[in-house]
């Protein structure tokens, strides 16, 4: 392999953490294997997932210690044995769960989704994880459609922000919940904003949309997943994928997440024409992995195509260095950010 990517550096979560004590290792990166390649990493970022693992909560995580990254943007530097060599020097998206945060890093060829020329890494990076989980929570789980009525919880966020500009640009009527400071850009994105710190919040949501709204997308869980439920009108979704109420509750990681099965595996078997599911980004991949492939790239690529076009404008809250990583993760941990903390490359 060319001798200057045989190193890579990486940050590495050692443990239970706070975000100071991340490390910086760097470590010869073997040769790529058999359908594999290197990605010289353009843009990384700190999703909900990372935070979830410094604290030893998201499911099925890795052991400590390990480098953690949920999902890349890089220019192919090397292939190995079986991958077209015509890849080398091309950028593409790939979603890794953990790994991402290095400086160049072994991925498998098939999990590649071409970035189209002109977009941007850091601007392509927002919306690899986050704009699969917006897109297929849309169209493949609540299933909504032009005129409906929507609620998104957390409508600053990386996957907030992506949900309101694909609703509104499907014709969909948004509200978002976010805090007052973020009330004029998710304005401008094109949603209803409502105060989440209100007490009163699901009151005013209610006075919004007396009738009922069509689909409630909820990461928070907790307690007042009750209130989301109550929001939905006959033939109504929830869609929930996540327990941010729950991160830093001590105790098991997965309780909180059996809860929220049953109790929305409860909902689903009321006789209102409601539904209620958990959206697991995973979904297929043990047990049909070339179609969980196919899928994923069909969506990554419909999204990327937006971002393209203008349709979609993503949210970028930072560009933080590689080596600066535990800043980017307390910056994204602090909850004051409209959009995605980027990492990427030393300057």
């Amino acid at each position: 392999m060319n001798a200057t990517i045989a190193t890579t550096t990486e940050i590495v979560l050692p443990g239970i953490v706070e975000p100071d004590g991340l490390q910086v290792q760097v470590r010869e990166l073997p040769a790529p294997g058999e359908g594999q390649v290197v990605l010289r990493m353009d843009a990384t970022g700190v999703s909900f997932a990372e935070q979830q693992m410094r604290l030893g909560k998201y499911f099925d995580q890795p052991p400590f210690p390990f480098v953690p990254g949920y999902d890349v943007v890089g220019t192919v530097v090397a292939t190995g044995p079986g991958v077209d060599a015509g890849l080398k020097l091309h950028r593409f998206a790939a979603v890794t769960k953990v790994g991402g945060w290095a400086s160049h890093l072994i991925v498998e060829a098939a999990d590649l989704v071409p970035v189209p020329d002109g977009v941007d890494a850091a601007a392509a990076e927002t919306v690899v994880v986050n704009g699969v989980t917006a897109w297929q929570m849309m169209y493949r789980t609540a299933k909504v459609k032009r005129g409906d009525t929507i609620v998104v919880l957390g409508a600053n966020g990386g996957v907030g922000s992506t949900l309101v500009q694909l609703a509104r640009h499907a014709g969909i009527k948004v509200i978002g919940t976010a805090s007052k400071r973020h009330h004029d850009a998710v304005r401008e994105l094109g949603a209803i904003p409502v105060d989440y710190r209100d007490p009163q919040l699901y009151s005013k949501i209610r006075e919004i949309a007396p009738d009922g709204v069509d689909a409630v997308f909820d990461h928070v869980g907790g307690p007042a997943l009750h209130d989301s439920w109550r929001l939905l009108r006959r033939g109504g979704a929830l869609v929930n994928y996540g327990s941010a109420a729950t991160k830093d509750e001590p105790g098991n990681a997965m309780l909180p997440v059996l809860k929220l099965f049953g109790q929305l595996m409860l909902w689903n078997l009321l006789p209102n024409g409601k539904r209620a599911g958990f959206y697991n980004f995973w979904a297929g991949k043990r047990f049909r992995p070339a179609a969980f492939r196919a899928r994923l790239r069909d969506d990554l690529s419909a999204v990327l195509r937006l971002v393209g076009d203008g349709v979609l404008t993503p949210q970028i809250a930072a560009r933080i260095p590689l080596s600066e990583a535990a800043s980017a993760l307390a910056l994204a941990e602090s909850r004051t950010v409209l959009g995605k903390v980027v990492i990427v490359p030393e300057p």
